[in-house]
């Protein structure tokens, strides 16, 4: 499944592979961030290949696991690393978590709760009930 746009510049989706960071960096994407916490499933990839994958790549990543609703620290982190504008793709295991941060993020520096709603739905979030 492709990166879901959430803005012009922030991309949510899925647990990426390292192999497909490399076609992300060549589509413009500069950043990852991963939400998601090392071991949440047998399998997956850890933080380390996923930093070493997206470096690989030409991209720089960042990494704030989330278990569970993101709190106000991850989400104000989330945020301070958004800020530049540079385009980013970030994930988890299902793109959720990683759709709160950004929302809750952007909530934190005065965005609309109704828009920031409006752009997770457009993306497939459902966030009518995320305290915004």
């Amino acid at each position: 499944m492709p990166p879901r746009p959430l803005s012009p510049t922030v991309w949510t989706s899925p647990q990426l592979a390292p192999g497909a960071l490399a076609d992300l960096a060549a589509s413009g994407v500069q950043r990852i961030i991963s939400n998601r916490p090392d071991g949440e499933d047998p399998g997956q990839p850890t933080a380390a290949e996923m930093e070493a994958a997206a470096r690989q790549a030409g991209m720089t990543f960042d990494w704030i696991p989330v278990t569970g609703m993101p709190t106000a620290a991850q989400a104000a982190a989330v945020g301070d690393l958004l800020a530049d504008g540079r385009p980013t793709v970030m994930f988890c295991r299902s793109g959720t978590r990683s759709a709160a941060a950004w929302a809750l993020s952007e909530r934190l520096r005065g965005a609309d709760a109704d828009e920031l709603r409006a752009a997770a739905a457009g993306a497939g979030y459902d966030f009518s009930r995320l305290p915004l």
